[in-house]
């Protein structure tokens, strides 16, 4: 506690960790911030507790005197204190009952499917493209696939952007004629009215 921190040192713009977020993240952010001054460990560890608040503080400052030989003796230390708080991380099993829904436009499922895949931790794409191909309802898109298979994530996501443009202009047709029938039925009835 007693080293100098380095002449350049400004300081970490983080936020505190008070033991309701994401631990292994805040560990991430603080090397990646800390890092870019020091990778020596006696000022990791000293500047460490400048990133905690609340009970991580309190658990810092109650640490016997001496108990730590090094920032990964640390960064131990503090995940298994704060195991608890740990996010459920997601796996690949949470792709298993993925399905499109009736009525969902498959830009919607897409955007569903890409925010839960940004959530799995070391997913492999095979796995990802196996999902998600069995979770799409039947259709064009589909047919389309399963008549020239993709080979990877982004190749399949090339092609549904192209399958999303074709529903969003049969759905602006779809509106377009429906208006257009709407105001012919309204004229008619002008015409009609006595």
């Amino acid at each position: 506690m007693e080293l100098e921190l380095p002449a350049r040192w400004k300081g970490l713009t983080m936020s505190q960790y008070c033991d309701t977020t994401d631990l292994e993240e805040h560990v991430d952010i603080f090397t990646t911030q800390a890092g870019l001054y020091t990778s020596d460990d006696a000022i990791l560890c000293r500047v460490f507790p400048t990133s905690l608040k609340g009970p991580a503080l309190n658990w810092f400052t109650q640490l016997p005197p001496n108990s730590i030989n090094c920032f990964d003796t640390l960064v131990t230390r503090f995940g298994i204190q704060f195991a608890t708080s740990k996010p459920h991380h997601l796996t690949s099993l949470a792709l298993v009952n993925i399905r499109q829904e009736k009525g969902e436009s498959l830009q919607e499922f897409m955007e569903r499917f890409g925010k839960i895949l940004l959530n799995i931790s070391n997913l492999n794409p095979e796995v990802a493209m196996h999902h998600l191909v069995t979770a799409l309802k039947p259709g064009l898109f589909v047919d389309s696939l399963c008549k020239k298979p993709v080979s990877n994530l982004d190749e399949l996501r090339t092609r549904a952007t192209k399958f999303m443009q074709m529903e969003e202009l049969k759905e602006f047709r779809s509106t377009t004629q429906s208006d257009t029938r709407e105001k012919k039925y309204i004229d008619r009835e002008r015409v009609l009215a006595p």
